[in-house]
């Protein structure tokens, strides 16, 4: 009953709102960011904010909003970011989690992993269907966001688009615009395997890596490859080394 009251909560549109823009940032959300961005009075963004946060669908903390400290730096405000843990319900009760750890232990210790690999790229193949490989990074980004990957364009220095350090010097600019389009990459903040991946990583990513090969097309202009960062999907996905993005 817990996750259906938790989950119900979003059936407000205001809530909601407030609840998908900071899932989609991937970083602490201040409240007054949060209104802006949603188009709300900030006294009522933090009252959903608060409402949010106490079923257990945000996290929420201070910090100073300037980057500054001591004298002078304002008082901590309070953010917010989505929380790691999972809601989920289904009438009648099911448990596929527990069924999908044994099967991958088992997998595990049969040392099954290259079979689970062909099957994961059938069936991403088989999700494809006739359609081409992606094209270029934008439609592969609209692939993964279907699938709930809920992936991120980001340059190959680690950072989103737009967000450029206003104080980089002008020659580092130059050279990183000079490295091209294809020194970016498509990034995920969701792994739709995340449970069953925490307990066999190796297995799991494995399987995850050949399932989206399948479903992108691992002959074509793009590529996903292996690069595992703490609290995002261990895939990316980037153009071909013989395409431009």
């Amino acid at each position: 009953m817990e996750h259906i009251e938790a989950i119900a909560l979003l059936q407000d549109p205001v809530r909601r709102r407030l609840y998908e823009y900071v899932a989609a940032q991937g970083r602490e959300v201040g409240r007054n960011e949060a209104a802006e961005a949603t188009g709300v009075a900030r006294t009522l963004a933090a009252h959903h904010l608060d409402r949010l946060t106490e079923a257990g669908l945000l996290e929420s903390g201070s910090r100073r909003l300037t980057g500054r400290s001591g004298p002078g730096a304002g008082r901590p405000a309070k953010v917010y970011t989505r929380t790691k843990a999972e809601r989920s319900v289904s009438l009648p009760a099911r448990d596929y989690r527990t069924a999908a750890e044994l099967l991958a232990e088992a997998a595990e210790q049969a040392g099954l992993d290259a079979g689970l690999r062909a099957a994961a790229r059938r069936r991403g193949e088989s999700l494809r269907g006739s359609a081409a490989p992606c094209g270029d990074l934008d439609e592969a980004m609209k692939v993964l966001a279907a699938r709930g990957y809920e992936p991120h364009l980001e340059d190959g220095g680690g950072s989103e688009d737009g967000a450029a350090d206003a104080d980089t010097d002008t020659d580092a600019h130059t050279a990183a615009d000079s490295a091209g389009a294809a020194a970016r990459v498509v990034r995920m903040r969701n792994c739709p395997f995340h449970a069953v991946a925490e307990r066999f990583p190796p297995l799991v990513c494995g399987m995850n890596l050949a399932l989206l090969e399948g479903l992108l097309g691992a002959d074509g202009p793009v590529r996903a490859r292996m690069d595992a960062r703490p609290g995002e999907c261990c895939v990316v996905v980037e153009a071909s080394k013989n395409n431009d993005d």
